[in-house]
């Protein structure tokens, strides 16, 4: 996918998500993957950067249990993608207290309302 001239990266970003794809951005100065999509690389300062389209696997670095007051509490986990790039997200398909560090994960894009939001399925349950 392409950016169009004057289009703000966090729209290509979007416009991934809506296809059912995870975009990032990878630098031709330095090669680092960049996320969340930006103008410059943050690693090198070059403006240089390309879209790429992640395979949506990765393994959970951290995650924790968010209880609220009604409801089930639902998870917040860093996922470490194969590409190199680390994103927030939640896990679906489990009970929250059940996400464990290490876990194999993939990209799933479910909808709220007219959001595409990305989060994850734990990699033995994919769809």
């Amino acid at each position: 996918m392409h950016q169009e001239a004057g289009e703000p990266p966090a729209g290509v970003y979007r416009r991934h998500l809506e296809s059912g794809r995870l975009g990032f951005q990878r630098c031709a100065g330095c090669g680092a993957a960049v996320f969340y999509p930006r103008v410059v690389c943050p690693v090198c300062g070059s403006a240089d950067l390309t879209w790429e389209t992640s395979s949506g696997r990765g393994i959970v670095y951290a995650t924790t249990a968010v209880y609220r007051r009604e409801g089930d509490p639902y998870s917040v986990v860093l996922v470490d993608l194969e590409e190199g790039f680390r994103m927030m997200s939640r896990v679906e398909s489990a009970p929250a207290e059940e996400v464990e560090i290490g876990a194999r994960v993939t990209l799933r894009v479910d909808h709220e309302g007219d959001e595409p939001i990305p989060v994850f399925v734990l990699r033995d349950e994919e769809r």
